[in-house]
């Protein structure tokens, strides 16, 4: 009871976290992803792209491009607008406008498991594979927001055509990054010089990113009360499942969720029968 009461309290004072109550305005741009899909990266590159002025950092990223699952209502509401937020959430039809990055679900798989280690979810010896069963599962602790498959599918198979809904690889987005990035830009409304890119992207570089969190680390909700010998920039690579995650996992990954991964332009390894060592 004395729990209930409390949640009642803070949601009357505006002091509950916003994550899927949030308040949306007609205005609002949310950059939507599973955990470990390039969020964070994408918030910088963001960032850095609408606030040239500024110094984008880990102790300013919340007032730039602010997270729903971390902050309170009442904080999320004294954003000025237009907003963009950081969502985790599965389909929301009161997103107005939706840029949604999306990555490969084998190296998602290995960037979270580093992030559960980091925040304390799991302990160092919980295997990759135990992991991977787990998150094909939805065993997680981010069983709330839908499993890889069914976050990217809410999303991809009910907006993916209309023209409020921007689907970004993250894959392609390491690729190419000025290219992806000038297609946000064009999404978010803004007509960015090739220097403002640039600049965008390199003060969003991992590196840049790495040396931040190293200097910020205390100041940002993401990490100062967690573990800091696991850095919560990871290794930024793709295809980096190829080297590391066990040929038992892939499968895993690849039988539950092969027609979805397919569909948005991942191969799968299992089908084109090849063969590959584990760790």
């Amino acid at each position: 009871m004395r729990y209930g009461v409390k949640i009642v309290f803070q949601r009357l004072l505006g002091r509950d976290i916003a994550d899927r109550d949030v308040a949306v305005y007609p205005d609002d741009t949310f950059l939507v992803s599973y955990p470990r899909s390039g969020n964070t990266w994408t918030r910088f590159l963001i960032a850095n792209l609408l606030h040239p002025e500024i110094e984008v950092g880990f102790a300013n990223i919340e007032s730039l491009v602010p997270d729903t699952a971390a902050l309170s209502s009442r904080t999320l509401k004294r954003v000025s607008r237009p907003r963009v937020l950081k969502s985790h959430q599965y389909f929301d039809p009161r997103y107005p406008k939706v840029l949604y990055i999306v990555r490969d679900p084998r190296d998602v798989a290995l960037s979270y498991h580093q992030f559960h280690r980091k925040y304390g979810f799991v302990q160092d010896d919980h295997s990759i594979e135990q992991f991977v069963s787990d998150f094909v599962a939805g065993r997680l602790i981010s069983a709330d927001w839908g499993t890889w498959a069914e976050n990217v599918a809410s999303w991809f198979y009910t907006r993916g055509q209309g023209p409020s809904f921007l689907l970004v690889r993250y894959e392609d987005l390491k690729r190419n990054t000025e290219l992806e990035l000038a297609r946000i830009a064009r999404f978010l409304g803004v007509n960015p010089t090739q220097d403002v890119l640039a600049r965008a992207i390199a003060k969003s570089s991992a590196e840049r990113m790495r040396e931040l969190e190293q200097k910020q680390q205390n100041e940002w909700i993401g990490t100062k009360k967690h573990r800091k010998d696991i850095s919560f920039v990871g290794q930024a690579s793709a295809r980096i499942w190829h080297q590391k995650l066990p040929a038992t996992s892939v499968c895993v990954i690849e039988k539950a969720w092969g027609e979805l991964m397919v569909a948005l332009g991942y191969e799968l390894s299992a089908a084109a029968g090849t063969t590959r060592k584990t760790r």
